[in-house]
């Protein structure tokens, strides 16, 4: 086993994400862990310095510390970055370790991040393993499984007043609850992998994020293990995820510990080597998520009629240049754009909302007004065109946006969660054409 590898530091735009490569073979694996780590100090703990000793026997394992946590760059505590942007740092991590293709391993919280990446990058996911994993942690109204509201606020509560002391660790995990020395290393470990008032911010959105809706969509082999008696997530989330991702296999491992990396790590790893070890893509490259944006001028005919051909081109030329320029600031691709009209894709719902509100300003300063509409779904990618429902349903959302109204289903909004945005609810809607009535949601600016 390689013991503490070397830290090295890939870029994200301004930002530095730290990162380690230990063990070596032919297969990649990218552990995303729990969101509090320390690349560095993890291996002063016995249980974590086995569990990536046990992977790196056979794989070559990239590990990271989120942007924010750990030995990446920091972040103001009161702006935890979206799901989308945590998800770029294991696209940035696996690119700057030479990594084409990996095995993603998410353990407990991680999932979420491990899942939308599979979702958004199937490509490059060559399997996806769910270690005590979850796809929401609070309840809902149609998720009656989560933590009810009043766990969810004391849980946050104890975080956020014992962060440092030993109290959270204990209560997540029994087998080491009367161990004084085990606590203290993970005490230590916590304080090196945030701050008190991160930590409260990162727990706060934890349970805010839900990424239910992109189960159907992953599409490779998937492996879900979860320990029978883990009080958070219970073992019904786990077999939740087995149950929505198609073709998924669950096991069950005895255990009550919330870290995968406390208690029996081996009877975790041992069913991960076994799938890992012969696991085959099967799924379809060409399928993945990707939040679709439909943009047109209102009343362009009325436009046209009062302007003129001539006027009325150089103010669409106008706008195709604006169009072009946010495209490029937000990480947008423009895949379609008819006369008074555009059709464009994004990495993450939060940047297609960044680019609809500049979008929106910059039309309007020339005397022009949009509607915008905007959807997270699966689509088939073929050379440069997209198809597949969810495009039908976001050109739909636009067409049911008012004058000057930026509209998104609530798959956005869920999958939003951490981004300075502000949504208001505009009840169900029956979309043309799409089955199902669709909860849709206004951007405030």
């Amino acid at each position: 086993m390689v013991v503490d590898p070397e830290t090295r530091y890939a870029r994200r735009g301004e930002a530095h994400i730290a990162y380690q490569l230990s063990g070596a073979g032919e297969l990649d694996v990218v552990s995303v862990s729990t969101w509090f780590s320390h690349l560095e100090g993890r291996w002063e703990l016995p249980g974590f310095a086995h569990y990536l000793g046990r992977l790196a026997s056979f794989a070559r394992v990239l590990s990271f510390d989120k942007l924010g946590i750990g030995l990446s760059d920091p972040i103001p505590a009161s702006s935890v970055p979206p799901l989308e942007e945590w998800v770029e740092d294991v696209r940035v991590v696996m690119d700057a370790a030479g990594v084409e293709r990996a095995a993603i391993i998410g353990a407990s919280e991680g999932a979420l991040l491990a899942i939308l990446f599979a979702a958004v990058y199937p490509e490059r996911t060559g399997a996806l393993v769910l270690i005590n994993g979850t796809a929401r942690l609070a309840a809902a109204d149609d998720y009656p499984i989560g933590l009810p509201p009043d766990a969810c606020a004391q849980m946050s509560e104890l975080f956020a007043s014992t962060w440092g002391r030993p109290d959270g660790m204990a209560t997540l995990n029994p087998s080491i609850a009367a161990d004084d020395a085990a606590l203290a290393t993970w005490t230590h470990f916590l304080r090196l992998a945030a701050s008190p008032g991160t930590a409260a911010a990162v727990i706060k959105t934890l349970f805010e994020l839900d990424v239910r809706s992109l189960l159907p969509t992953v599409r490779v082999p998937t492996l879900v293990v979860h320990r029978s008696d883990t009080p958070v997530p219970p073992i019904s989330h786990g077999r939740y995820l087995a149950e929505q991702i198609e073709g998924a296999r669950f096991v069950e491992v005895p255990g009550r510990d919330y870290s995968v990396v406390v208690g029996d790590g081996d009877a975790l790893l041992d069913p991960v080597e076994e799938f890992l070890i012969g696991a085959r893509s099967t799924g379809s490259a060409n399928r993945a998520l990707a939040t679709l944006l439909f943009a047109d001028i209102v009343s362009s005919t009325v436009h046209l009629a009062e302007l003129g051909d001539r006027r009325w081109r150089q103010l669409l030329e106008l706008e195709e240049g604006v169009v072009a320029r946010l495209l490029s600031r937000h990480g947008g691709r423009l895949v379609n754009s008819a006369g008074d009209g555009i059709f464009a894709t994004f990495d993450g719902p939060a940047r297609a909302v960044g680019f609809a509100l500049a979008l929106r300003e910059a039309v309007r300063a020339i005397g022009l007004s949009l509607r915008v509409g905007i959807h997270v779904g699966e689509v088939e990618r073929t050379r440069d065109q997209v198809a597949g429902l969810a495009v039908h349903i976001a050109s739909r959302i636009s067409s049911t946006a008012d004058p000057g109204q930026i509209l998104v289903s609530r798959t956005v909004r869920d999958l939003a969660v951490g981004a300075p945005i502000q949504f208001t609810a505009c009840g169900s809607h029956t979309l043309r054409g799409v089955p199902e009535q669709w909860e849709l949601y206004s951007v405030e600016s």
